[in-house]
This record gives structure tokens, C-alpha cells and sequence, in this order.
């Protein structure tokens, strides 16, 4: 029962399929003691120390609906996640409340360094206020706004009929080779833009740094570091078990709920076993090894809960084969043939 209640199955159907079994229903002392069962490990997985240093961190919010005050109010489920200077990758906080209001985002960042997060050179989000000044306060890391959530902003400044060009404009940015010959195409797109649609100028001119921030890091992870899209599948999985409840009685609720989720998936990272590493990229102050391209039908599960630096690399290409290379060796099946992966940050 537990693991449909984590799996997204609504109580209701929950308590038809245990009628269909021949029982009686679930009572409410059952459901009280499930729920604290759950609670008690996903509070163990949140509190655990932080070991190591954690040189990317991404953060993004996910909102849906609680009762307060005997009102429904929509709140953020802030989830972090990181990856450290063996590639392992790993779920670092999650905590749910007005993602808008400073002190909110100082506490939850302050509340990582308090468990051992250190070593943060980049966090990655989405442009949240108070964010920015957060993570200044709270971990001293650069902040580098999510290339994809900037374009989709950006767009608004300019007609339907013009926005193809836009993004073409904005693109030969991220084409470049270095952050200097980056910068120096920004301003020259931002220019020419200016021309026609002078707040997109404005736009551009403040958003600059904080969305080429990445291009100070090596290229190999560039891809990877410029925005929350490492995060997607994450929050789509979020998402689609947390509609099924709907209305969340409180914030602790829906912690259990979601906790649950990113436990579950930790636990799957550590699962996946990719080929040993084979070199190093060193910069500002960052030493990340870079995983092989290939990996091979040999390599094999670890125990749940073991660390290693050979953990799965946080690229969105790879991770459904991973999901499926693991949930077969679970059933018995023979494990599918790797495909090649991507060169990521690892």
C-alpha cells in the first residue's frame, strides 16, 4: 500500500483494491501509521549529511495546490539537486513554500550548508526573486540563470511573425567558443535588436551575465549547466503524482508525498552503474571528471544507498535508458542494448 500511495495511485483506489482482496478497507489508524512510516524515512533521507564537495547545483520549483487557512493556496516545491566532483549525482533538499519571498530561499539554501553542502561554484534556476540575493548570502556560488526560461521571456518583447528571427539572433550567442567572444556577441545582437524592439534591447542588456554565466566553466558541461533541463523529467514525474491527490491537506503532506518520489529516485541513480571515468577538466577552481561516451552491457547495479563516482551522468538523453536498464535487471529480463551516450557533466 505504500508503494501505491508513493507510486501515485489515489487513496480511493487504493482502498477498492484491498475490498477486491477480500479486506475490509483501510481505517484511518492504518492510513496514520503508513503515512508516519513513510515520514520517518523520507525525513531520515532529507536530514542526512552532505559529504564532498558539490561544484553544480540546480534548483527549480514545481507548484501545486494546499489548504491554509481554509484557503487553497499554491505553493512551490523547491527540489535541489547536485552533482559533486566524482560526477555522482545526487538529490540534495527539497522543501515547499512561497518560492517568491528572499528569506524563504536564504533559509532553504542555509539549511543545505547546515547538513555539509560546500564546494557550490554555480547554481542553476529559473529567475525566482530573491534567489539570486539567497544564494550571494547563502553559499557564495555565481547564479546562472536558465538559458531556456530567459529565451521563452525574451520572446515576449517581440512580435509572433519576428520571433523566429529572435531566437536565431540570440542563438549565434551560445555558438560562440569562449565567454569573451559570448559577451561580445550579446552586445552586438543586443544592439541590432534594439533597432526594432528597444525594452528587448533593455532586457538583454540586464540579463547578460547572469545568463552567460556558464561560459566561465569548461565546454564539456556547458550544455548541461546552462539550464534547469537536467530537471524536466524530474518534475514531470513530481507533477503527475502529486495531481492525483489534487488539494494537499498541509506543507508536511506534501514533503511525505514528494519526499517519498525523490528518495525512490536517488535510490535508482545509485542503481545505474555507467564505465569507469577517464580524465579530468580543471577550471575556476572546478575539477569535474568527464565520463566515457560508452557504456557497456556488463557494468553492473550496485547496492542501494552506496556511493561511488561511477553513478549515472546527468545527461536527459540517457536517463530513460538507464530507468529501463535497471528496471529490467529488477524483473529478471535481459537488460536492452546501450546506447551511446552523450559526454556530460560527470
Amino acid at each position: 500500500m505504500q508503494e501505491a500511495y508513493i507510486q501515485g495511485v489515489s487513496t480511493r483506489s487504493v482502498d477498492e483494491l484491498v475490498e477486491a482482496m477480500g479486506m475490509t478497507g483501510i481505517s484511518k489508524s492504518q492510513v496514520s501509521r503508513l503515512c508516519s512510516e513513510i515520514g520517518e524515512r523520507v525525513n531520515a533521507f532529507l536530514d542526512r549529511p552532505i559529504e564532498g564537495d558539490w561544484p553544480y547545483i540546480w534548483i527549480d520549483a514545481t507548484y501545486v495546490k494546499v489548504r491554509q487557512g481554509g484557503h487553497i493556496v499554491s505553493v512551490a516545491v523547491i527540489v535541489a539537486v547536485g552533482v559533486n566532483t566524482d560526477g555522482s549525482r545526487e538529490i540534495l533538499g527539497l522543501t515547499a513554500g512561497p518560492s517568491e519571498a528572499e528569506p524563504f530561499w536564504t533559509e532553504f539554501l542555509r539549511s543545505l550548508t547546515r547538513r555539509g553542502l560546500r564546494g557550490v561554484k554555480l547554481v542553476i534556476s529559473d529567475a525566482h526573486l530573491g534567489l539570486k540575493a539567497a544564494i550571494a548570502k547563502g553559499i557564495a556560488g555565481t547564479w546562472q540563470r536558465c538559458r531556456v526560461h530567459f529565451m521563452r521571456n525574451a520572446l515576449a518583447y517581440a512580435g509572433k511573425g519576428q520571433r523566429q528571427m529572435v531566437v536565431a539572433m540570440i542563438n549565434t550567442v551560445f555558438a560562440q567558443e569562449t565567454a569573451e567572444g559570448a559577451h561580445q556577441q550579446w552586445r552586438a545582437v543586443a544592439a541590432q535588436l534594439g533597432e526594432k524592439f528597444p525594452k528587448l534591447e533593455k532586457y538583454l542588456d540586464d540579463a547578460e551575465n547572469d545568463v552567460l554565466a556558464f561560459m566561465d566553466f569548461p565546454k564539456t558541461h556547458r550544455k548541461q549547466i546552462a539550464s534547469t533541463n537536467p530537471l524536466e523529467r524530474l518534475n514531470a514525474e513530481i507533477k503527475r503524482r502529486t495531481d492525483v491527490v489534487g488539494i494537499f491537506p498541509n506543507d508536511p503532506a506534501i514533503v511525505r508525498l514528494v519526499g517519498a518520489l525523490l528518495l525512490e529516485q536517488n535510490d535508482e541513480w545509485h542503481d545505474f552503474k555507467s564505465l569507469p571515468t577517464f580524465g579530468k577538466h580543471v577550471r575556476n577552481g572546478v575539477s569535474i571528471t568527464i565520463a566515457s561516451a560508452r557504456t557497456e552491457a556488463s557494468a553492473g547495479a550496485r547496492p542501494r544507498g552506496s556511493h561511488n563516482s561511477s553513478t549515472p551522468r546527468l545527461t536527459s538523453s540517457s536517463m530513460g535508458e538507464q530507468r529501463r536498464t535497471v528496471r529490467d535487471s529488477r524483473n529478471g529480463r535481459k537488460p536492452s542494448s546501450p546506447k551511446r551516450l552523450k559526454c556530460s557533466v560527470a
